[in-house]
Parts: C-alpha cells; sequence; structure tokens
C-alpha cells in the first residue's frame, strides 16, 4: 500500500477498507508513517469525514494497537461509563458505588482532566492517602472481592489513540465526530467492557454545544458499540449550568457523599445519576425494564448501601475517610449578585475557567492541582435573586482574586421575568 494513495483517496471522499486504515494507524504507532502524513490524512478525515464501517474500523484498530483488559473472569457482563466531560461532572463519584451494590462489577480507567476542570482520578486524590495507581492484576483481584476498582489509566492500552490524539491537538482536527467517537469507544473497549453507557454532555459548558452534534456523536458511537458487539446507550444531558453546586476536586467528592450518605443534593446531579446508573443496571441484566432499574437504584441510594460501598471502595484503596470534609482552603469569598432577576442563563465554560484560575484545573498536563480550590454555588437557571444575595463562593488558596470573582459575575445573566429551564435528561439514544 502507499500513505500518499489512501490520503488521496480519502481527500477525494472516497471510502478506505479496514486494511488501509489499518496500514496508516499501524504505520503511525510502528513509527513507519511520519507525523506529516498522518496529519495530512487526518485532515481529510476531517473534511471527508468516515462512515460507520469505517469509523468502526478505526477504532477497532486502536483497540488492537496495544494491551486490552480481559475481565471475562467476572462471570458477568462488565458495564461501562463515559461521560464527554462538562463543569462540576462528579457522576462517576456516584454511580461507582450505587452499580458495584447492586453485584454489577464496576471496573474503570478514568483520565486526568486537562482544562477548566478535574477528571474522576484528580478528584479521587484529593482524599488523604487514596492510590489511583494499581497493578492490574491488584486491579482485577479488587474488582473481584469488591466489585469495584477505579483507577489511573493504563500507559499501555490504545498507543494509536494517544499517538493520533496528540496529533490532533496540535493540527485543528480535535472536533470530528468520527474521531472523536472512536477514540472514546477505543478506550472503553480495550478497557474490558462488555456494555457501555455514555453521558454525551450538551450545552455551552459541554464539548457539543447544541442537541444536533450532541445526538451525532452519540448515533455515531451507539453504531461502533452495534458494530464491534458491544451494546451501548448514550444519554444526553443538560450542561447548561454547572452539575449540582460544587466546581472543584475535594469540594465534588464531598458532594458525591451528600448525596450518597444523606440524601442531600441538586436536583439535576440526582436525576443524570440515577439515569446513568440505571441504564447500567438495565444493560447488565439486572433489570427487566428501564423502571424497575430507576426503583433499584433509588433503593440502594435510599437504603445507604451504595454509601456503604462507596467507603469500602476508598478504603480498600488506602483513602482516609476521615479526610472527606468542608474545604479548608486559605481564602473564602462570597460573590455577590448586583441586581435582582431571575438566573436567565449561565456562561458555564466561563465558570469551569473560573475554578481553573483559582487551581482547580490545568492549562497544561503538567500543571499540579490545588484539591482545595474550587467554587460552590447557591443558585440554579430559574431561580429568583435579590441584589446582595450571594451568586457562589469561592474557596482559593491565591490572595488576588479579583479577576475570578468578576469573571463569575459576568457569567450570570438575568431576566425580569421568569424563565424556562431545560430538563436535566435531553434524551436516550439506543
Amino acid at each position: 500500500m502507499n500513505t500518499v494513495e489512501i490520503i488521496n483517496k480519502k481527500k477525494y471522499g472516497e471510502v478506505l477498507s479496514y486494511e488501509e486504515i489499518g496500514y496508516i494507524v499501524n504505520g503511525y504507532v510502528n513509527d513507519t508513517i511520519p507525523d506529516y502524513q498522518v496529519a495530512s490524512w487526518l485532515m481529510a478525515v476531517y473534511f471527508q469525514g468516515l462512515n460507520s464501517d469505517e469509523t468502526s474500523a478505526l477504532t477497532d484498530l486502536m483497540v488492537k494497537s496495544g494491551e486490552t483488559i480481559d475481565l471475562s473472569f467476572l462471570d458477568t457482563t462488565v458495564v461501562d461509563k463515559h461521560s464527554t466531560g462538562g463543569v462540576g461532572d462528579k457522576v462517576s463519584l456516584v454511580v461507582a458505588p450505587i452499580i458495584a451494590s447492586l453485584d454489577i462489577p464496576f471496573a474503570k480507567m478514568s483520565g486526568r482532566g486537562l482544562g477548566h476542570t478535574g477528571g474522576t482520578v484528580d478528584k479521587l486524590e484529593s482524599i488523604q492517602g487514596f492510590h489511583t495507581e494499581l497493578p492490574l492484576d491488584k486491579f482485577k483481584e479488587q474488582v473481584k472481592d469488591l466489585g469495584i476498582s477505579l483507577v489511573g489509566q493504563s500507559g499501555n492500552l490504545v498507543p494509536a489513540d494517544k499517538k493520533i490524539y496528540a496529533l490532533r491537538d496540535v493540527t485543528g482536527t480535535v472536533d470530528s465526530t468520527p474521531l472523536i467517537a472512536s477514540s472514546i469507544m477505543s478506550k472503553k473497549i480495550a478497557s474490558g467492557a462488555d456494555a457501555i453507557v455514555l453521558d454525551i454532555k450538551v450545552g455551552n459548558g459541554a464539548f457539543m454545544k447544541t442537541e444536533e452534534e450532541a445526538k451525532e456523536l452519540a448515533e455515531t458511537m451507539v453504531a461502533i458499540g452495534k458494530k464491534l458487539n458491544r451494546e451501548t446507550v448514550a444519554v444526553l444531558t443538560n450542561m447548561d449550568q454547572p452539575l449540582g453546586a460544587e466546581v472543584g476536586n475535594g469540594n465534588e467528592v464531598l458532594e458525591a457523599v451528600k448525596l450518597l450518605r444523606d440524601q442531600e443534593y441538586n436536583q439535576d446531579l440526582y436525576d443524570i445519576s440515577v439515569e446513568i446508573a440505571a441504564q447500567m443496571v438495565f444493560l447488565a441484566g439486572k433489570a427487566t425494564t428501564e423502571e424497575q432499574a430507576r426503583k433499584l437504584v433509588k433503593e440502594v441510594i435510599e437504603n445507604g448501601e451504595a454509601y456503604e460501598k462507596f467507603v469500602t471502595f476508598i478504603e480498600a484503596q488506602d483513602g482516609d475517610m476521615s479526610s472527606i470534609h468542608e474545604i479548608k482552603a486559605k481564602h473564602t469569598m462570597e460573590v455577590k449578585a448586583d441586581k435582582a432577576g431571575y438566573v436567565a442563563s449561565v456562561e458555564t465554560q466561563q465558570m469551569g475557567e473560573a475554578a481553573m484560575l483559582l487551581g482547580a484545573g490545568r492549562k497544561t498536563k503538567d500543571d499540579q492541582i490545588d484539591h482545595q480550590a474550587g467554587i460552590s454555588f447557591h443558585v440554579k437557571l430559574g431561580n429568583k435573586v435579590q441584589a446582595g444575595d450571594t451568586l457562589a463562593t469561592i474557596h482559593t488558596n491565591i490572595e488576588d482574586n479579583n479577576a475570578v470573582i468578576q469573571k463569575i459575575k459576568d457569567a450570570f445573566t438575568f431576566s425580569d421575568n421568569p424563565v424556562e429551564v431545560k430538563p436535566s435528561i435531553i434524551g436516550i439514544i439506543q
């Protein structure tokens, strides 16, 4: 095969065979095809797209480029979840112990955050002593014995995706639906998932800003799952405001604990967590209907079994539960409303960027996260506020925060009249 011919073929919109895509992927991993040629191929894909067969082929080839985790010894359906990322997204922290408490193994490898919020691994590392790096045999043993383990992503999984993503990042080809879909699905499949539930965030705080974009991505990933024999469901969820009340690593863990232990929560976090968990329960075959699955999920929250499993999980990975407490940052400042009105909109990504400036996220992958930094929100879309009411409280170890306070204020807009708020669950694609 010839690399230039394959590039030209895609440049003119022709369909590539499995073997041709494999030639590009394997050649790049093996360093026989240089960056500049793969960059050219990626740009051709960006403009011409990939059809369903091509996208599934790319996914399968990336899975096969490295090690895969075999969880068949669990002798049951292994269900995994993935979120496309949002501001205040601590759903995995809530869902993991719910699933495990219903005797469904939860074996998850998660990444660190880059940008305006931390990843699930970053959040867990705010718990004193918690180990996010486990040898593979220990990871498997814990899942078998306790039904739950959550660790950082192994360096040997999908090396093709790592190389291709790094190249996409510097060549302007990140926002391509087939490339996004294959990247996400390859990691889930390589991690041992038999069934996958996708949380596709939609709104001004999400990568997908419109429902049309989110639906296209969801349908692409569900189609990949079908072709590669993985049951896949996508849940479209609202990210037009921070999820729940907390943004920041330590305070997001505390918010998850309050939901599981005390049943104290914002309705949007509860609704999305229940729906994601219920879809996982249904795919695992533990319920005959989705409604029955939702009932089972709510029961283990209400009777405390999910919280008990959370404690077991944290302690198994050497975390100190007593370290999960109110945020102890040096500086706490309130952000006040300058005018009265109904909260009409929130520039959610701007809120995430404000949290990053406080230390809760990374500008570069080498930045250190401040686990105590974050923002507590006291109002949600549609709420009525008076001038002087507290909109948010910032927690930080940085002294000068005037710019952050102004950034948060500017992110809110108000209306004199009541506003309609979109539901937390926008749609489900199966």
